[in-house]
């Protein structure tokens, strides 16, 4: 009876581990990652807020001035910039832009003497490039789109244009909110809300002595899902340690597979010398051929050990020919950010958005020396030590805790390898008991045995 009652136990405690271990092997990284990253919880207020600020009316419609706000905090948009686009309520047209452009005029047939700038139901709007003639710039603007994080540069983190609306209403009660805006940084990941009528923004003069207001204003609110952006990710992290010498690769296919089928798919590393600079960003990336086939690949070397301090070495590389990332970031979160004592050519902000947790550093490139990541090749990465000041009570090498518990690269999470991978120090090894393989394995031997 007892033997019997053993053998009902250990089936069920082998079903359960079988349905753990088949949890664990079939959920990709990426996707377990997917649903919640329209969330982050290192920036849980993060998002951007375009604000349309009516100042004048016109004989058929107004000027408003535009403005871009990226209250994200190490998320910025980089060349070739943003696109924002909406649909017009009734029949509005857009007769004149200053510090920006539609894309199309659209069919403007019905106007016979001033023709509009653009006649689209549904306007795309950039930004003009840096050496546009003064006359038709306003402050924010002309930056070709390019939009810093709220961390890295407040001042370059706006970015506006006027417009001149016709054929809107003249009034608050008869102009319209545009509908459907759409953004893109410069791809895809933005979600906007609808325009919701706010208190009029306020303006102070040049002077600081005068206060003036929009007649009307309308926020709309806009966030990211690194899900939408992309099915796959865009980065993966490597490690390594003075202490071992095995050096733990990012986990194979992290960002996709290479594609055997297509033999021009990526660039085989052998001939990357002769692959010409396009010079240009493009959105659909041309990757070098690697196994874990991501755009950019972080690695964090635990370097030194001292008596007080430790030090870390961080490269980044950057395996895209199609992409140079400027003003790049990296977001790291480790508990010894705390203790941080010096940085070597980047720059540093702590990310606290939880006050008494200070575990995320921010980290990005020092202008004119390494803020531009340049595409594929030798000058495609940078690099920095970090010197980190021992705090007895926590500081080990031991399990693991001297490497990063996650790195976003211009906001995308970085796929890390698995725990059980990581170097470990001499004579130690991984705990494989908490295996859900290692589980399996002795609970179907036990229930052979009690056969």
């Amino acid at each position: 009876m007892v033997i019997y009652f053993s053998r009902i136990s250990v089936l069920l405690l082998f079903l359960c581990s079988w349905n753990s271990f088949i949890t664990t092997v079939t959920s990709p990284i990426w996707y377990n990652l997917s649903n919640t990253e329209a969330y982050d919880a290192l920036d849980p207020t993060g998002n951007i807020t375009i604000k349309w600020d009516i100042m004048s009316w016109t004989p058929d419609g107004y000027v408003a001035v535009v403005t871009i706000f990226n209250f994200q905090q190490y998320r910025h948009i980089q060349a070739p910039g943003w696109q924002l686009g909406w649909s017009w309520r009734k029949k509005e047209v857009i007769w004149s832009m200053v510090g920006a452009q539609a894309t199309e005029q659209g069919d403007c047939f019905k106007f016979k003497g001033n023709i509009p700038h653009c006649c689209k139901k549904t306007p795309t709007i950039v930004d003009l490039l840096p050496g546009t003639p003064y006359t038709q710039q306003i402050s924010n603007c002309c930056r070709g789109g390019v939009i810093s994080s709220w961390a890295q540069d407040p001042a370059t983190a706006i970015s506006s244009f006027q417009i001149s609306v016709g054929q809107s209403g003249t009034t608050n009660t008869t102009v319209r909110a545009p509908r459907n805006v759409t953004l893109k940084g410069p791809g895809p990941g933005y979600t906007c809300g609808p325009a919701q009528i706010v208190k009029p923004s306020k303006f102070i003069s040049a002077d600081k002595r005068r206060k003036t207001q929009a007649l009307f204003t309308w926020n709309i609110t806009c966030t990211y899902s690194q899900f939408l952006a992309r099915k796959t990710p865009t980065c993966c992290v490597s490690l390594s340690s003075f202490y071992n010498e095995t050096i733990v690769p990012c986990p194979t296919c992290s960002c996709g597979c290479q594609n055997s089928s297509q033999p021009g798919s990526c660039v085989d590393p052998k001939i990357a010398s002769v692959v010409p600079a396009s010079g240009k960003n493009s959105l659909e990336p041309l990757l070098q051929c690697t196994k874990h086939m991501c755009p950019i690949r972080v690695h964090w070397h635990v370097k030194t050990n001292y008596k007080e301090y430790w030090r870390v070495k961080v490269a980044i590389t950057n395996f895209n020919y199609n992409m140079n990332y400027s003003q790049w970031n990296l977001v790291v979160q480790h508990p010894n950010f705390d203790n941080i004592t010096q940085l070597f050519s980047f720059n540093y902000k702590p990310l606290t958005p939880y006050a008494d947790i200070n575990d995320t550093a921010m980290l990005w490139g020092i202008k004119f020396y390494n803020d531009l990541l340049s595409q594929a090749g030798p000058v495609g990465n940078v690099q920095s030590e970090l010197l980190f000041r021992k705090d007895p009570s926590k500081f080990t090498f031991e399990k693991g805790w001297g490497f990063p518990r996650r790195i976003y690269f211009n906001g995308d999470n970085c796929v890390m390898p698995s725990p059980d991978s990581y170097p470990w120090l001499p004579n130690a090894t991984p705990n494989l008991a908490t295996s859900p393989f290692i589980i399996l394995l002795i609970t179907f031997f036990s229930f052979l045995i009690l056969m």
